[in-house]
Parts: structure tokens; C-alpha cells; sequence
């Protein structure tokens, strides 16, 4: 009972941190409304997915006694990160309020937000110390894949709860009024993201 309320505080804490995924879910949310914003969050809890996949298998001890591997995982998030925020940083299309999200659409948002999530840092780094801080060693297979599917379905929960917020009526309405500064905070947020990852792993 003890490792689970640990595991519970630990990935309430980590989920609820702003970072990429939250400004993915804000972005599609506002700009693709809210059927958009859900499937964003559908695809960042299948994300979390890759990271409790290899930890569980123990690539992530691989990773862990390999700088230049780890250091490469960590650029090539940063890299995806940058391109995210440089696409909402120029992008000139006017958003339309009436507009309805189609299902290729939507199922580029959840591609996005899978890539988003299964390519953050900072998403590696928390299931990763979640497992290896928290979760006693030698737990059976079938608990450790049970955490690694309750973090998902905080990651759901939590950024579910965002997409409603940001798609609702009135927000979204003046989000979009000021589409362009909002464009620009996402994009600098993310590439700000970015760079942090870069500086932090060449450091």
C-alpha cells in the first residue's frame, strides 16, 4: 500500500508539472477544438506506454550506463520538441471557431501527442526514476506493467481535464481572438523546452 501511494503522489506530481505535453494539449485544444484536445491526450497516455515498456524490459539500465545513447535519446526529443514549437512559432494560418476537426486530423493530433510524449525527457526521466526509486526491485511483471498503466491513465485524466478547459467555449474564443501571440508562446515555450534539454545534456 505504501509503494502504491508513492507511485500515486509521484506521478500526480510529475504529470501536473507544465512541460511539452501540456502545451501540445493547450495548443490543439484552442486551435482544433475539443475532440482534438482529448485525442491529443489519448496519444500522450499511449506514449507514456514506450517509456514503461523499456524501463519494465530494462533497456532503460542500458541507457542509464550509456551517456552517448542516453544523451542521443535526450537530443532527439529536444529536436522533435524545437520542430513543434518553430511549426507554431510561423505558423500564418487564421484559425476558424467554427471549423470541425476531421478524423485524419484527429488522428494526426494523436500521433502528435504519442510522438510528444514518447519523445520527452522529461516523461523518460520520470517513469524511469519512478521505477527505479520507488517501485521495489524484484516486483512481480504484472505490478510493475499495472503502475506503468495507472501513469497513462493519470496522463489521460489530468490532460483530458486540460482539453476541456482550453476547448470551452468562451476560452477558446479568445484564445483564437489573439491567435497570434498565442502562436507565439506555445512555439517559444517549447522551443525554450528544447534548448533546455540540449543545454542540460551536453552539461
Amino acid at each position: 500500500m505504501t509503494e502504491l501511494l508513492a507511485v500515486a503522489l509521484f506521478t500526480l506530481l510529475a504529470v501536473i508539472s507544465p512541460g511539452a505535453d501540456f502545451a501540445m494539449v493547450t495548443r490543439s485544444s484552442y486551435a482544433q477544438g475539443r475532440k482534438a484536445g482529448l485525442a491529443a491526450a489519448v496519444g500522450i497516455a499511449l506514449g507514456v506506454q514506450v517509456h514503461v515498456l523499456y524501463t519494465v524490459l530494462g533497456i532503460a539500465l542500458i541507457i542509464s550506463q550509456s551517456p552517448a545513447l542516453f544523451l542521443g535519446m535526450k537530443v532527439l526529443g529536444a529536436g522533435y520538441l524545437i520542430y513543434l514549437g518553430y511549426q507554431s512559432l510561423t505558423n500564418t494560418a487564421r484559425i476558424n471557431l467554427e471549423g470541425k476537426p476531421s478524423g485524419s486530423s484527429l488522428l494526426a493530433v494523436l500521433r502528435t501527442g504519442f510522438l510528444t510524449n514518447a519523445l520527452n525527457p522529461k516523461t523518460m526521466l520520470f517513469v524511469i526514476s519512478a521505477y527505479t526509486q520507488v517501485v521495489q526491485p524484484g516486483s512481480p511483471l504484472a505490478l510493475d506493467f499495472a503502475y506503468g498503466a495507472f501513469m497513462s491513465f493519470a496522463h489521460w485524466a489530468w490532460f483530458s481535464l486540460v482539453a476541456v478547459f482550453f476547448s470551452s467555449a468562451g476560452l477558446r474564443k479568445a484564445m483564437i481572438e489573439r491567435q497570434q501571440v498565442v502562436d507565439r508562446v506555445i512555439g517559444v515555450a517549447l522551443i525554450g523546452l528544447g534548448l533546455a534539454v540540449v543545454v542540460a545534456g551536453v552539461r
